[in-house]
C-alpha cells in the first residue's frame, strides 16, 4: 500500500511538460518502476523462492510443531519457548 501511495505520487512529475521535465520525466519514470517491481518482488518471487529453497524436513517440521501446539496462545502467566524442537514453559517473571 505504501508503495503504491509513493508510485502514485511520482505521477504528476512523470508526465510533467513544464520546465526542468525533460529531467524530471526519465527519473519519476525509474523511480515508479523500481517501486512497483520491487514490491511485486518482494509479495510474489521471494516467497516462491523461499519455499524452494528450504528443506521439505524443515518445512515438515515446522507443521509438526505447530500441530503439537508450541505456537498456540500461551496463558497470560506462562510463556512457551521453544529450542530445538522442545517446549519448556517459564513464567513471566523467570522470563524477564
Amino acid at each position: 500500500m505504501t508503495a503504491l501511495v509513493a508510485a502514485f505520487g511520482f505521477i504528476p512529475m512523470a508526465v510533467a511538460s513544464g520546465m526542468g521535465a525533460e529531467v524530471q520525466r526519465p527519473l519519476a519514470t525509474v523511480v515508479i518502476g523500481g517501486v512497483l517491481s520491487s514490491t511485486l518482488l518482494t509479495l510474489l518471487v521471494l516467497p516462491v523462492l523461499y519455499r524452494w529453497f528450504e528443506p521439505r524436513a524443515d518445512r515438515e517440521g515446522a507443521k509438526r510443531r505447530v500441530a503439537d501446539g508450541a505456537h498456540s496462545l500461551a496463558a497470560p502467566a506462562e510463556a512457551v519457548e521453544v529450542v530445538a524442537g522442545s517446549r519448556e514453559s517459564v513464567s513471566v517473571p523467570q522470563s524477564v
